[in-house]
């Protein structure tokens, strides 16, 4: 026993001289590179944020609302006399894949817009590998077109292209030449029927104008502490960077839903791409460098559904950190050569649209506050200063709360959640800006719809169960949550900094992520 314990005690003594011969010439000059990095870093996300912070004030306050600063007629109601000669003809697209538990939704809030039905084209585009839910859907597009609709069931013999391909099928058809302008809903989306009354007038009278985007609102946002999430950052989203692009310089990124297009934009800026995975947001960049404008109207909400499952949740975030990354990389020379924009709106798009917040604002989010902080606690040679660590972070995180104020409460356990999910959405833009083996994978967003509702209440819910390191356990995650552990512990034993407190809480939360604990569990 004595030998075992003596033969411990060579070994750690002997780690403990190697990390004392690397740590001083090696590890803090590196160390040091990473923290004045990730500080830079963290400057840039907080002028960004304080930037948007004080225009949306000023639009807010001094800036007349879009029907004010746009030439904006309202529709006239359908003459007996006139028919209905003065609506331009719209195409409604709906793009689904294996949509079982919401197809009719979406269907039906098409069905039901306030348009004259000779003027509105509904097209479901199904790239439905299940024959069984192909079945359905068509059945419910006959249901409607037998009340005197004009739908089309449109299948394709491959889904080549996902989303782009679908919708850049779709325009081909000889019934949509006549059709002016579509609109686009993914199969959770749920128009109120005034939808194309409210927005089609700003495409109608300002021939500049591309597109039209309506803002998201969620049904199931008190689903679960996940979606709670999803809502804060969404929200900003909508409520600061979209209102702040359109205003300034009539540019933001298409959200690939909920919004109407001009068909003459699309076709001038080169059609539906599927060189990435945000199609939506390829569009209008090359839409925006044609000299064309945009319009985001917060008023025009579109009920839809968040991802509720943890799985669903990470492959969506995914494919939306990846695509830009990788749209950046293949457009950023595109936009510097453009002659047809200005200098400030490139240096927008270029800084502000793609690199700050695509690229910045998740890699420091991940590398300072999972990586390097916690690791200048094991190198107390390398000090971070308690503004950068403590003070920027605490304004970038009020700021980025001000889209909802309902969830204030829960701002602590957001900055908890949007650092593990930093992880994932690093990962992917990296995977994006190299273009790595995963740059084009596609995995549709699960939508539940009423399927837990719906569900016999009398059976009890047994907790879906795969494999060891499948969709419940992410040991990537646990990976981190032991080496966040470790810092925190060195921090108690050691240290004087106190950084353990922050340590030890994220290491709970990258602890239920990795046991799968966030979210919906989905009944087996």
């Amino acid at each position: 026993m004595s030998t075992v314990q003596a033969t411990a005690a060579d070994i750690a003594g002997q780690i403990g001289m190697m990390w004392e011969v690397l740590k001083a010439p090696l590890l803090v000059p590196l160390l040091k590179a990473a923290v004045y990095i990730c500080i830079a870093m963290e400057l840039m996300l907080f002028v960004e944020r304080l930037y948007m912070g004080i225009v949306i004030v000023l639009v807010k306050i001094f800036m007349k609302k879009p029907d004010k600063r746009y030439k904006w007629i309202p529709m006239a109601d359908d003459d007996l006399e006139i028919g209905s000669a003065d609506f331009p003809k719209v195409l409604v697209q709906i793009p689904m894949f294996n949509e079982k538990e919401v197809y009719k939704i979406s269907i039906g809030a098409a069905c039901n817009l306030s348009w004259p039905s000779d003027r509105l084209v509904i097209q479901v585009l199904d790239d439905s590998t299940d024959p069984i839910v192909k079945d359905m859907v068509e059945t419910e597009c006959l249901r409607w077109e037998s009340k005197g609709l004009n739908i089309t069931y449109q299948i394709r013999e491959t889904r080549g292209g996902y989303k782009a391909g679908a919708l850049k099928e779709g325009l081909k058809h000889n019934y949509v030449k006549d059709c002016e302008y579509v609109v686009i809903f993914d199969a959770d989306f749920r128009p109120e029927p005034d939808f194309l009354r409210r927005s089609i007038p700003f495409l109608i009278h300002n021939p500049e104008i591309a597109l039209v985007q309506g803002r998201w609102r969620f049904v199931n946002s008190n689903e679960c502490l996940l979606t709670r999430m999803q809502e804060m950052s969404l929200d900003y989203h909508f409520t600061v960077e979209q209102e702040v692009g359109s205003s300034t310089h009539a540019f933001f990124g298409f959200n690939g839903t909920g919004g109407i297009w001009r068909i003459a934009a699309i076709e001038e800026a080169g059609g539906w791409k599927d060189r990435t995975t945000v199609e939506d947001m390829d569009l209008a960049v090359r839409a925006s460098l044609k000299g064309w404008k945009f319009v985001y109207l917060g008023d025009l909400q579109v009920k839809s559904e968040l991802p509720s499952t943890f799985k669903a949740f990470r492959f969506q975030q995914h494919r939306w950190s990846c695509g830009p990354a990788n749209l950046f990389r293949k457009m950023v020379m595109e936009i510097v050569r453009n002659k047809r924009v200005n200098f400030w709106k490139k240096f927008y798009v270029i800084y502000s649209f793609f690199f700050v917040r695509k690229i910045i604002a998740h890699m420091v989010t991940f590398f300072f506050f999972c990586v390097v902080l916690p690791l200048t606690l094991l190198v107390p040679e390398v000090e971070v200063p308690i503004w950068a660590a403590i003070y920027i972070p605490c304004i970038i995180t009020t700021l980025n709360s001000v889209g909802t104020p309902r969830s204030i409460h829960l701002l602590f356990y957001w900055i908890l959640f949007e650092n593990v999910m930093a992880y994932h959405r690093t990962k992917a833009t990296f995977i994006g800006l190299f273009e790595a083996k995963r740059a084009n994978e596609w995995v549709v967003t699960e939508k539940l719809g009423d399927a837990l509702k719906n569900k016999d209440k009398s059976k009890p819910v047994k907790k879906a169960r795969g494999p060891l390191f499948g969709d419940r356990i992410l040991p990537q995650e646990l990976g981190f949550a032991a080496f966040l552990f470790f810092c925190g512990l060195y921090d108690v034993l050691y240290g004087k900094r106190q950084y353990f407190v922050y340590v030890f809480l994220q290491v709970i939360t990258f602890t239920i992520a990795g046991f799968g604990y966030i979210g919906t569990i989905v009944p087996s």
